[in-house]
């Protein structure tokens, strides 16, 4: 009972970053940026200090353009009507977006104008080869591109996991199978991460969450992101 609970509550979360994203032309403005500012990064010699301050930026304006959603949701629910103190709710939780986007004005200023200066010839750094940061933006580009595409076909019909255009989970698993298969170096490992990839779509379809073109539409996704950051990208 735990288990269904704790999966019906990132359900609703889910739904509310796809509702957000389906309504508010800001936060699509956000996600497309962050995606954006998300593959510079495999082009610069970022610490870990400065991947975290970064990822950290990006969360911030999401969770406060959602926050600000969730305020003018709840008035409009509440009165219809001008009223000063609704006025001066939203104008405050604008205000805290706004703030959030101009801190990540400057956090990507600081973190990209000496790497981007005119005066060093160049323009792009070398790409950081690190396993560990092309494993992490290829797992956070195929979720992201994930919530994108069902955020744009999703119909309104049961919850944003169960179904849609793509099988999230089976482009995160061959997302997984193809870095293992680039990382190890070896066809039996490499076999034996596709075998589990292809059980996880199976099992989408096994359990008429997908059909068998989201799965494969997933599966394509994944090893599609996972080739271009680590053989063509690192």
């Amino acid at each position: 009972m735990k288990s269904r609970s704790l999966i019906e509550s990132f359900n609703y979360a889910v739904s509310g970053i796809i509702y957000t994203l389906k309504t508010e032309r800001n936060m699509r403005i956000h996600f497309v940026i962050s995606i954006i500012v998300i593959l510079l990064s495999l082009f610069f010699d970022f610490s870990r200090g400065e991947l975290l301050l970064l990822f950290f930026t990006i969360s911030l304006v999401f969770i406060t353009e959602m926050i600000n959603t969730a305020i003018e949701r709840t008035i409009d629910l509440i009165t219809e009507d001008f009223h000063p103190l609704a006025r001066i709710a939203k104008d405050v939780a604008a205000g805290g977006v706004l703030i959030a986007a101009i801190n990540s004005l400057i956090v990507g200023y600081l973190l990209f104008f000496d790497r981007l200066n005119p005066y060093t010839n160049r323009i792009l750094f070398k790409i950081k080869k690190s396993p560990v940061h092309l494993t992490f933006v290829a797992l956070v580009l195929v979720i992201l591109s994930t919530i994108g595409i069902k955020t744009k076909h999703y119909r309104g019909r049961g919850t944003p996991f169960q179904g849609g255009i793509v099988s999230g989970h089976t482009a995160v698993s061959f997302c997984v199978a193809t870095i293992i298969a680039f990382e190890a170096n070896n066809i039996l490992v490499s076999t034996l991460a596709f075998f589990m990839a292809v059980l996880v779509g199976e099992s989408r379809i096994e359990g008429k969450i997908h059909t068998l073109f989201e799965v494969i539409s997933g599966a394509l996704l994944g090893i599609i992101i996972g080739v271009l950051v680590f053989q063509v990208i690192g």
